[in-house]
């Protein structure tokens, strides 16, 4: 279930109605979520699930809705399961047979894309960064040459560091957004080059979780696309073939027009075999 990521009032009345209604709500940290319920005059019981949360608690939640009980699982903010914790209990259910109903909410990444300024034609969510600098580089390295935009998340403490290896991966000149505090009193949309955004948190260290959004790489960034070396599945219609090397960072037109010369000579080949 989604829940406010910030602003109590983006909760939805479906999902204040489920929160009343269900037997027990499992929650990321319990101590944030009492606060929503709280808000609302909701007293439905209350029992944590987070990530360190073993699996005779998954099993157990498990067999309570086997049983009957309705349990709506909640995050300390947006939806369960991306970048948070409930995953494990969702696949668990479905393995099971028990049916799993989403009741969708606010979440950070669309809120953030929409207002960010960037193209939200076509996106990639990739989650946290990894940690460690050398697998965060390598991280990086693999985003360089994406054509879509690219949403993140970082910790505060750990946005600077980010931002300056992505700055060494993708140049300083790429167009970067950093939205903080979504939908609070202090929400902040900083826009710019990722060496301009590097420096204003490094001068004024940021508060309050951060959507990291990366404008896709320019076509004269990305190698062509060596259409010698696609590979044609067969069956495959013109318009997924399209997608597909659109996805290699060909502009639409260049791409259709490829994707049927490329369909064509595969269907060539077939009759002289």
């Amino acid at each position: 279930m989604g829940t406010p990521i910030g602003n109590l009032e983006d909760v939805t009345l479906r999902a204040l109605r489920v929160l009343k209604e269900v037997d027990l709500i499992a929650a990321e940290d319990t101590r944030v979520t009492r606060k929503l319920l709280s808000h609302f005059e909701i007293h439905t019981p209350l029992t944590s699930y987070h990530q360190h949360t073993g699996g005779g608690k998954t099993d157990s939640l498990v067999d309570r809705i086997a049983e009957g009980e309705r349990i709506a699982l909640v995050s300390d903010a947006g939806m369960p399961g991306v970048s948070d914790p409930g995953s494990d209990l969702i696949e668990r259910c479905i393995a099971r047979g028990l049916p799993v109903h989403p009741v969708p909410g606010p979440t950070a990444v669309t809120a953030a894309l929409a207002a960010s300024g960037l193209s939200t034609q076509r996106f990639a969510f990739d989650g946290f960064p990894p940690r460690q600098r050398k697998n965060r580089v390598t991280f990086f390295n693999r985003l360089r040459d994406e054509a879509r935009t690219v949403v993140l998340y970082e910790s505060p403490r750990r946005l600077c560091d980010t931002l300056t290896d992505l700055e060494a991966v993708v140049g300083a000149e790429r167009q970067i957004v950093v939205a903080r505090e979504i939908t609070k009193l202090y929400e902040t949309f900083i826009r710019g080059n990722i060496e301009q955004v590097r420096r204003r948190f490094e001068a004024e260290p940021p508060r309050g979780e951060c959507v990291i959004l990366l404008a896709g790489a320019a076509p004269e960034e990305r190698p062509p696309v060596d259409l010698e070396r696609v590979e044609v599945p067969e069956g495959i219609s013109t318009r997924d073939l399209t997608e597909r090397l659109m996805a290699e960072g060909m502009p639409r037109k260049e791409a259709y027009r490829a994707a049927l010369r490329l369909r064509n000579a595969g269907c060539e080949g077939e009759k002289e075999e």
